[in-house]
C-alpha cells in the first residue's frame, strides 16, 4: 500500500518562505513522478511542480522562479521550497506520486495547509 506522508506548511507573511516535505512508502518509485498539487476552496486541484526519478522537473507558471522542487531517491522523498510567497498561494497542498511506466496510477497525501497572510 503506497502512502505519502507530508510535513511542513503553516502560515507565513507575504514575501516569506515555507518548505514542504513528503516521504513515500510502499513501493519502489523509480517509475513514478513525485510532485505537489494545490487546491483552493471550490476549485480543481492544480499542479504546482513535479519531478521524475531522473530529475526532470515541471512547474506551473505561477511557481516558476519562486518555488523549487527537489527529490531524494534514496529516501523516497520530495521537497518543495516556496519563496516570495503571495496571498494567492494560500491553498491546501497535496503530495502526489504518479506512476508513468507500467500503467498509470497515482496516489495522494492527506494535504497540508499553506496560508499566506499579513
Amino acid at each position: 500500500q503506497v502512502q505519502l506522508v507530508e510535513s511542513g506548511g503553516g502560515s507565513v507573511q507575504p514575501g516569506g518562505s515555507l518548505s514542504l516535505s513528503c516521504v513515500a512508502s510502499g513501493s519502489t518509485f523509480r517509475n513514478y513522478a513525485l510532485g505537489w498539487y494545490r487546491q483552493l476552496p471550490g476549485q480543481t486541484r492544480e499542479l504546482v511542480a513535479d519531478i521524475t526519478w531522473g530529475g526532470q522537473t515541471e512547474y506551473a507558471d505561477s511557481a516558476k522562479g519562486r518555488f523549487a522542487i527537489s527529490r531524494d531517491n534514496a529516501k523516497n522523498a520530495v521537497y518543495l521550497q516556496m519563496n516570495s510567497l503571495k496571498p494567492e498561494d494560500t491553498a491546501v497542498y497535496y503530495c502526489n506520486a504518479e506512476r508513468r511506466i507500467g500503467g498509470r496510477i497515482e496516489y495522494w497525501g492527506q494535504g497540508t495547509q499553506v496560508t499566506v497572510s499579513s
